[in-house]
This record gives structure tokens, sequence and C-alpha cells, in this order.
């Protein structure tokens, strides 16, 4: 078998084109299942988040090189991307380079901020469409189990999940260098998952004067409101309610833009032309860029919030160094199970076949037995089966061994 894992990722390729790229959950079963063929590509999942669009698969170790055209297929057809321009930004890793991008991936070492914890849950989220889509197994359930534990042991060894920092943080962070302090302004959140959550949270440390929270459902508007002693308002009144707002933080799943730029021209009049910021963690955006050209009116989208905590980020780095060390003794350790796995198959044959001379030796023989109960037929297959298997279980000990340090000569004798 041979795993491959190939994507984008904010590293890798602008947020133009990893909004393109991204999967909603209804797209990401489709498309497991329109990938997984069962003979080229076995086993497949997708991660699709606002930093990166990958797909991992288990292929044929002989037809590797046509499962990875079925997952570039998958990535650029599906969005009408030009073959070079997709090419330009794609990455592709195979084996045990796969293995190590995924834990790394879990254990939040490739994120945009080393340590932030929403990556992990992400790629739990992840698992779980592959498996609603019947598209992970033996082998993707080993190797995500094992990713899971990997960044367990990162989390818990390391200090690299100290103070944590995630995108919301990243924008609260933002707003507080625009204003020196939020206390006194107001705060808009637009949307009601995870990212506002976690933005609601900080900006309540922060100390914002008031917080307005808007979402298409009410009932989700109204719980975060309750929670974070915020305001929730009404979606469709939208317009009205940028006009109060001195930063408003967008976080939703609406594949088009939420805020247009007619929408920001007559808030920004209503504000007496008071600056007003927007900043966009969403993928696909939902804050139109053209805002930005509007005077006194700022946007930020995800790419612009890099440079941010900059000084944070290196020390995360410093802790990353001893995570890299736990991912590499780690791939060592899924490489043995790997193979245990790998091999699994074959010494069960192996047995069975055993156990398949012993049943046919007994059937050549019964009849120079004479009359048997069928309790004693029992009892003698049980025993020739017992000691079949006692006699090949140092043998099949010795095959397990061999496969797992590559020991060629004695696994081809």
């Amino acid at each position: 078998m041979s795993i491959v894992l190939i994507g984008v990722n904010h590293k890798s390729a602008p947020v133009e084109l990893r909004e393109l790229l991204a999967f909603s959950e209804e797209a990401c079963t489709q498309g497991l299942r329109k990938l997984v063929d069962g003979d080229v590509v076995r086993e497949g999942l997708i991660v699709s988040t606002c930093n990166r669009v990958e797909v991992l698969a288990e292929t044929a170790r002989e037809r590797l090189q046509e499962g990875v055209e079925r997952i570039t297929d998958l990535l650029s057809q599906s969005r009408s991307l030009p073959s070079d321009f997709f090419h330009k930004h794609i990455y592709s890793h195979t084996d045990d380079q796969a293995v190590r991008h995924l834990f790394r991936v879990a254990s939040s070492l490739d994120s945009m901020v080393v340590g932030e914890p929403q990556v992990l849950g992400q790629v739990r989220r992840a698992y779980s469409l592959a498996l609603e889509a019947g598209t992970a197994g033996r082998v993707l359930n080993r190797l995500v189990h094992h990713a899971f534990r990997v960044a367990k042991r990162v989390r818990t060894e390391t200090g690299i999940a100290a103070n944590a920092i995630s995108l919301s943080y990243m924008a609260v962070e933002l707003g507080k260098k625009i204003f020196n302090s939020l206390k006194g302004h107001t705060v808009l959140l637009i949307g009601a998952g995870e990212m506002a959550e976690l933005s609601a949270r900080h900006l309540l440390n922060a100390g914002v004067a008031r917080m307005l929270i808007a979402n298409r459902t009410e009932e989700s508007a109204a719980r975060l409101a309750q929670e974070f002693g915020g305001e929730a308002v009404d979606f469709d009144r939208l317009s009205s309610h940028l006009a109060d707002a001195d930063i408003v933080i967008c976080s939703t799943a609406a594949r088009g833009y939420v805020i247009t730029a007619q929408m920001a021209r007559e808030a920004l009049e209503r504000r007496r032309n008071r600056p007003a910021f927007f900043i966009d963690i969403s993928v696909p955006r939902n804050v139109d860029p053209a805002i930005g050209r509007i005077p006194n009116v700022f946007v930020f989208d995800i790419d612009d919030l890099e440079s941010v905590i900059s000084s944070n980020i290196r020390e995360r780095e410093r802790e990353a160094e001893r995570a890299e060390l736990i991912v590499e003794s780690e791939i060592m350790q899924f490489q043995q199970a790997l193979r245990a796995l790998d091999i699994g198959p074959t010494i069960g044959a192996l047995r069975q076949k055993l156990q398949d001379i012993a049943r046919l030796e007994m059937t050549r023989q019964r009849n120079r037995l004479g009359p048997l109960t069928p309790e004693q037929e029992n009892a003698i297959e049980s025993l020739l089966l017992s000691t079949v298997n006692k006699i090949s279980h140092p043998v099949l000990s010795h095959l397990r061994r061999s496969y797992a340090t590559n020991d060629s000569d004695t696994l081809q004798a």
C-alpha cells in the first residue's frame, strides 16, 4: 500500500485559491465517494479549513501515480481551475512524508500560528465525514488515530499550547492594535460558530464596551449573546447594524459576500465618516475586498493576520523543536504498526491454509476411525487444529518480526 497526501495551505497558496478549493461538508462526502473507487484509491479523507485543503488517501503501491492523478483531478477539475495555475501552488507527499505531514498538522506544527488548538478538531471532523462517506478503512483508521495520539503527546509534553493563539485571537489582537484598547468601542460579530464563539471570548477578556452578534439562525446568536453578555441583532437588518460597529469580525460559512461595498458605503455615511474596520476570517471570504478601497474603511482578511503576532509565533517555534522530535519518533512507531497491518492478511491466509490441510487430512482418514459421535469428531478436529496452531506459531511470529525489520531474505524463504 501507499499513503498519499495532496493539497494547498496558507504557505503554498493565497486565500483567493484556497477559497476556490474549499469543500462544504456535503461536497466533502460527495467528493470522497467519487474519489474512492476501491481499486486505485481505496481509502480517503478531505481536510478543508480556512487555511488548508488537503486530500489524504491510501492507494495500491503499483498504482500510486494513477491515485495521484485521481486526487489532483478531484481538486482541479471539480473547481474548473487551469492546470498550470493549480499545479504551481499544490504540494504532494507520499508514505513517510505524508504521515509526517498529517502528524504535524494534527499537532498544530503546520498551522499559521503554531500551537493553535482548532486544527485538531478540524481533523477529527474530517475523519468523521470520511466515516460517514464510508471511505475510511483500516489504514486511515490506524493513521488518523495515531495522529490524535501524537497531537496529545505534543500538547502534554511541550509548552506549544501555552497561551494558544488562534485566528479568532489574532482578529481581536488586530482590533486592539487599531484602537490601542477596545474599551469604549462596539464590535459586531457576524456568525455564531466556533470561530465566532472564540472571538466573543477574547473580546470579553479584552474589555469591549458593546458586543453585537448577528447570525442567520437567531437562536444561535441569542445563545452566544447570553453566554458572553452581548446583544443579538437581526441578521436581515445587517446594513443598519454596521453603522454602530467600529470593528466588524466576520466568520460564517456563506459561499458569497455577506457584506458588500454598497452596504459599507451606507454604513459609513451614517457613521459620519468615522473609520470602520472589517476583519474577515471566513473562507470563502464574506467581506467584499472592494470595501477596502472606500476612504476611512479598512479590510483585513486571513492572510493579513499572519504578521500581527509574529513575536508570539517565535516563542512557540522554540517549543515546536521539541514537538518535532516527538513527531519523528512516532513516525517510526507508525511504520512498525503499518507493517504489521500489511502482513496481517498474509499471516491470516497462511494460518488458514495450514488449518485447511489439517481438515482435509481428517476427511481423508475419517473412514479408518470407525463410528464416532459428533462430540468425538469435534474433539479430534480441535486437537488437530490446536496442534497445527502450536507448530505454526513460532513460524508466524518469526514472519512478523522479519517483516517489521524488512528482512527480505527470510520473507522470501
